[in-house]
């Protein structure tokens, strides 16, 4: 696994391309608090109800002044479906071979379906408006986790 992230550091930058093909920057958040979580797999159970609870919290987030972005190993192809099918508000990238997943550290040993297999851990970072990161979870519940996060951003 890949070093994880501390409250404190600099989060490493990325240029990914989202669901349209444009490219988006972690620079282009400067100034911004923001939120950047790593998701699995679109589409799939979990990562559905993460983003979906992301979607139905983001008017609270962003009146808390908090940006959301997903990223994940999907197509931008597979993206624009997902942001379609789940009436997605917020941008979501496509870490193609997940390099910006392993610089995060949301890289890793997991079990999947009793088996043990390396892949994105889902995890969720939170940055001030000068990109250091100010909360960092690894290996988080899909279920329930955007609560806890509200409730440790003061956000409701």
């Amino acid at each position: 696994m890949s070093s994880q992230l501390k409250p404190g550091t600099t989060a490493p930058g990325f240029s990914l391309q989202d669901a349209s093909g444009s490219t988006v920057s972690l620079s282009d958040f400067s100034g911004r608090n923001v939120v950047v979580y790593f998701y699995p797999k679109a589409a799939t159970p979990g990562c559905t109800t993460e983003a979906c609870d992301f979607r139905d919290s983001l008017g609270s987030l962003k009146k808390g002044g908090y940006e959301v972005v997903g990223i994940s190993p999907d197509s931008p192809e597979e993206l624009s479906s997902f942001i379609e099918d789940q009436g997605l508000t917020f941008p979501l990238l496509s870490d193609d071979g997940a390099q910006v997943a392993r610089e995060w550290g949301a890289w890793g040993a997991k079990t999947v379906g009793g088996k043990e297999t390396e892949g994105v851990l889902r995890s969720t970072f939170v940055l001030d408006s000068e990109g250091r990161v100010t909360h960092a979870a690894y290996s988080v519940a899909p279920t329930g986790h955007v609560a806890q996060l509200r409730e440790t951003l003061g956000v409701s």
